[in-house]
Formats: C-alpha cells, structure tokens, sequence
C-alpha cells in the first residue's frame, strides 16, 4: 500500500505543478490580494526590511518564508516563483495531515512520503488547492498550525510551541489553535491514561448537559495534570499579548476595513458551508444517510423536551440572525466572488429567507455532530467548536477562506469514512476544483475580470 500511495502523491504534486504552470501562463499579473503581497515580498528580497505597505493585515510569515527560499535554494524573487511558495506548502498538505488522521484514527501513520489515500483527497480541499497557486496566506498558515498540532499530539510540545510561534506569523488568529494543538493533546492522553483520572470526560454521544456541567466543576481539579506541559503555550500567549500590546490591536493595518464585529450569523455559514463542501464526510459513515438522518431527527424531534429545546434554539437563532447579519461593504460590491451572488441571490431575495434557514442549520449541526463524536469524548468534541468561536464571530466578511481550517479541523475528527465515501469526497473535490479553476483561467469577464472563492 505505501507504494501505491508514494505514486499517488508524486501525481498529487505533478498535478499541482502542472496547474501552476496553467496560473503562471494565464495570470501574468498579480491578481487580487497578491498586488498587496508581492510588492512587500520584493521590497524583503531586496533587504528593505523597513518597507511595509499599511494596507496589509496580516504579519510576514508569508514574505519571510519567500526570502528564504531565496536565500538558501536561490529562487528568483518573481510572480511564479513566489507563488511556487504557496504551492510548495501544498505538497507539505498530505504528510502532515496523514499524522492528523492517523492521532484521531489511533493508529500508527505510514511513512512521510507514502501519505494515507484519505489525506491525499482532503489536501485537494478546494480552498487549500485554489488558493495554493496564488501568493496567498491560506496554505502556509493552514500547513503551520496543523504542523503544530501534529507535534502536540506526538507530546513534542516545545517544538508545538515553537511552530505555533511561526503559524501566528502567517496569520495572528492561529494563536488560538495553537491552544486548540494543547488541549486536543491533552485530552486524548487522560482519556487513554492507565488508571483513573479526576476529569469526568464521559464518551460524547450518550453525554447530557449534566456531564458537561460536572466535567467544568471539576476541571480546576486535573489542573497538576495538565499544567506541566503548558509552559511552552503560555510562552506563545505571552508573546502574542506583547504583539498586541504593541500593535495597539491585532490587526496590522487597514484597520478602518477590519473591525471586530459581533457576527453570530457567521458560525451558521460555516456550519452550512461545511455540509454542502463536505456532505461525503456526513453522509458517508457507518449506517450511511439513512442512520444518520434518523440520529438528526431523533435529537431534535424524539421527546418533548427535545423539540422544545430545538425551538427554543431557533427563537434564538432568529434574534441573531435578526440583531447581527452584517451586510458588508466588500461583501455588497465586490462581484469577483461566488458569495457575493450567494448574498444577493439568495439571502437578499426576500426578508424571510435568512430565517428559513435556521432549522437547516441546526440538522447540518447535529449531523456533524454525531459524525466526530462518534469515536470521541465529550470535552474532545466540544473543544473545536468553543475555539471557533472566537475565530469567527469577530469576523465582519462572509469569506469562504475563513472557514479553511476550521473545516479541516472538524474534517479530520471524522474516524470511521468508508472507502466509498473517501471515493466520493474526492471525486466532489475534483468537479469543483476543475471547475473553479476553469472559470477563474479562461472565463474572464469584462467589468468583472477574474472569478474566484
């Protein structure tokens, strides 16, 4: 099997490196954000390390990572060569998710060349392959911070400290997965731990609102078994409040366009985002749609205090949707995006339309739900959610990109995909990169020039 799947990743990247080309050839000027990116990675080639544009948000990873690969390997400081950058992090994607599956799987991963078939189709997400052949944040910041949760669950926690030192250089808001690298390794070694351990962390699906409230009581009390290996975390945090201390904030610049907001309604995207891109993972699992469909319903319908509690959610939902929808300026003009016709088309069509959503959203939370607890505990299962929370809710945009490693994240938890479903997951991926890619290389529009995520 690992020779089959060392030719599968050499056509992975050979794939990847004839796309590239394809972006190079068609797309000769910098497109996008990248007239922001590639200027300041010239000016760091050039050892103007003072330069820096203000419109730039995001801190250096991205230009220091070029200039390396400059200075060590020669690469020429061109469009094609920075975005080469990019797609270089593109081929780190299957090894290192392959040790992410395998933590989650419990089992020993495969050799680092001979990456599972499993992390090969979740590396041609189609976010993370898109935006890997332009000179964007998106790949390398992805491929840090799920480096740094790889050395976490391998209790290699300095060097988890240290990558998650470099990921929050690519991007500021990885600080909080560097936390999210901590606790998913914490929690998976007491549950497996010999002998008995003071955290009530009960399987997850059988889990009540009582367990939740007991594993929170008596948290403080496994504090001496979790605190020896935080230190190296709480060097990162401590770093990071300095940057923002610093900084005045964390954004870097452009600040006026890049206000915290309040935006609840974003968690709903994301969820419905990550069922409709990822609907093999729900549906392909054990039991397959029509098990998983009778477990949805079951939890939202199968007593009277069950339908009760998903009524009473939906009041809430409701009132956010209501109090928090942002329409964004960028969001509202920008017709170079799908969600900008998402927007207009669908949730602008009428006032009702947003809230017709809302009992949709809550199966789509309760498939994903059942599908990564299924093989997990409680606190396990609650901790990705908790840490996107303040991952989007501050994030004013619709933008499909924000959702990148949340998803991957979640997407890894899912332990049980049959091989049919890996079949579909990679086939769903490819019709939607082919064509995405076809559209945004050779369907360019006058007045609305190139279309892309």
């Amino acid at each position: 099997m690992s020779s089959d799947t060392r030719i599968l990743y050499l056509v992975y990247c050979g794939v990847a490196v004839t796309v590239l080309k394809e972006f190079n050839v068609v797309v000769t000027e910098p497109y996008m954000d990248e007239p922001f990116h590639v200027p300041q990675a010239l000016a760091y080639c050039r050892g103007e390390w003072s330069a820096w544009d203000p419109k730039i948000t995001t801190p250096p990873g991205l230009y220091l990572l070029s200039v390396f690969l400059h200075r060590v390997f020669m690469f020429k400081c061109n469009l094609a060569l920075l975005r080469l950058t990019t797609t270089l992090t593109l081929f780190a994607l299957p090894p290192v998710l392959t040790r992410l599956l395998a933590f989650h799987q419990r089992r020993r991963p495969p050799p680092t060349l001979a990456p599972s078939i499993e992390a090969l189709v979740l590396s041609t997400f189609p976010i993370a392959w898109f935006f890997g052949f332009l000179y964007y944040t998106e790949v390398p910041s992805l491929v840090s911070v799920l480096c740094t949760v790889v050395a976490a669950t391998q209790n290699r926690h300095w060097l988890a400290g240290l990558l998650g030192i470099a990921s929050c250089f690519f991007r500021q808001n990885n600080v909080i997965w560097v936390l999210y690298a901590y606790a998913a390794s914490q929690l998976m070694r007491l549950r497996f731990k010999r002998g008995d351990t003071v955290l009530h962390d009960p399987p997850a699906l059988g889990a009540g609102p009582g367990d939740l409230l007991r594993s929170i009581t008596n948290a403080p009390k496994a504090l001496p078994e979790l605190l020896p290996a935080f230190a190296p975390y709480a060097l990162v945090l401590a770093l990071f409040g300095g940057f923002v201390i610093w900084n005045g904030g964390i954004v870097l610049g452009d600040k006026s366009n890049h206000i915290p907001s309040f935006h609840v309604p974003q968690l709903y995207y994301f969820i419905a985002f990550a069922t409709m891109i990822g609907w093999p993972a729900v549906v392909c699992g054990e039991g397959g749609l029509g098990k998983l469909a009778t477990e949805v319903i079951s939890r939202m319908f199968g007593s009277k205090r069950r339908t009760l509690m998903t009524a009473t959610i939906s009041v809430f939902m409701a009132f956010t949707i209501q109090r928090f929808t942002i329409h964004h300026p960028f969001l509202l003009s920008d017709n170079r995006h799908y969600t900008f016709y998402i927007w207009r088309r669908v949730f602008m069509l009428h006032a009702a339309v947003p809230y017709l959503f809302i009992p949709g959203y809550q199966a789509c939370a309760w498939a994903w739900w059942i599908r990564v607890a299924r093989d997990q505990s409680l606190l396990q299962t609650l901790i990705l959610p908790v840490l996107i929370l303040p991952t989007l809710l501050p994030t004013p945009l619709l933008e499909p990109r924000y959702f990148l490693l949340p998803y991957i994240l979640l997407r890894a938890q899912v332990v049980d995909m049959q091989p049919y479903g890996v079949f579909f997951e990679g086939l769903w991926y490819a019709v939607i990169n082919i064509a995405t890619t076809y559209v945004f290389l050779y369907k360019e529009r006058e007045g609305v020039v190139r279309f892309m995520w």
